[in-house]
């Protein structure tokens, strides 16, 4: 989750000239291939505590929760690619006031957060148009969006903004961490999770974020009677999403004939579901009350 400045130049590319030169000196004279491994060793290590620079020092964190050290399977894959100047300005003018790091040091004060709003969380918001479109159409709902992405983070802010909504907090780091240690029980009125990354190869399916241990995390945060809406179009994830919510014992499918629910519509079609309608995909909701 580590991030580069604006526009760098890439990490370690004069090094990578040098690191060249060295190796094609190593060609000619063997007695140089120590000296060339060296080198690339340097290289390497230089890159590597660039990864570590915070791209924005007021803003999000590379790691926020990073001394836990815990080893353990990741909920989400980082995405690394540029900032534009928008999100930049975006993350520090807004991140100060309506961002957040998930250290795993504190409990939210949700209360205080939304000024007072009922609060639904949201992980994984990609770009965050959805979420910024659902805010807008409802601000009398906070919402405490997710994500590692920092373009997306920085481009939600500004959605956000634009928008005049005052109801929207953006989270950077592990969902998992902020569940377990940083909410109060009972202190949301819902979560979504829309599009998660399916991990179609069956070796990875453990990395899928709806699993049964994932939902002991979230029944004792979430109020009675809370939504966890779930949307996907990778039809295998979908069915293990509805045969892991109906085995729990603590949710209760709001669907009467025990599958799937229609599209609410206070779910924006997104641009990313309208690629997957357009391949042939069938896009599910699932819709589970915490009882």
């Amino acid at each position: 989750m580590s991030e580069q400045p604006l526009n760098p130049t890439p990490a370690g590319s004069h090094d990578a000239d040098a690191t060249a030169d060295a190796t094609a000196d190593a060609t000619a004279d063997p007695t140089a291939a120590d000296e060339a491994a060296a080198l690339r060793a340097a290289s390497f290590e230089r890159a590597r505590r660039l990864r570590m620079e915070p791209r924005f020092p007021d803003g999000p964190a590379a790691d926020p929760a990073g001394s836990h050290h815990e080893r353990r399977i990741r909920s989400f894959q980082p995405r690394r690619s540029r900032v534009t100047t928008g999100q930049q300005e975006s993350l520090e003018r807004l991140w100060p006031k309506w961002g957040l790091d998930i250290d795993g040091k504190r409990v939210l004060d949700l209360a205080e957060l939304f000024d007072g709003l009922p609060v639904v969380l949201e992980i994984g918001f990609g770009m965050g148009e959805a979420t910024a479109q659902m805010a807008a159409d409802d601000p009398g709902t906070g919402i405490l969006a997710v994500d590692v992405h920092t373009p997306g983070q920085g481009n939600l802010l500004g959605l956000a903004d634009k928008a005049g909504s005052t109801n929207v907090r953006v989270a950077n780091g592990d969902a998992v961490i902020l569940l377990r240690e940083m909410l109060a029980p009972e202190s949301l009125d819902g979560l979504r999770v829309f599009f998660p990354d399916p991990w179609p190869k069956a070796r990875h399916h453990k990395r899928r974020l709806i699993q049964p241990e994932f939902l002991d995390l979230v029944a004792p945060v979430l109020k009675p009677g809370a939504i966890v809406h779930c949307a996907t179009d990778w039809e295998p994830y979908a069915e293990q999403m509805l045969e892991v919510l109906t085995a729990h014992p603590r949710f209760e499918n709001t669907a009467a004939d025990g599958g799937y629910a229609p599209r609410p519509a206070f779910r924006p079609l997104t641009r990313f579901e309208g690629q997957g309608l357009d391949k042939g995909h069938v896009v599910h909701d699932l819709l589970f009350a915490r009882v």
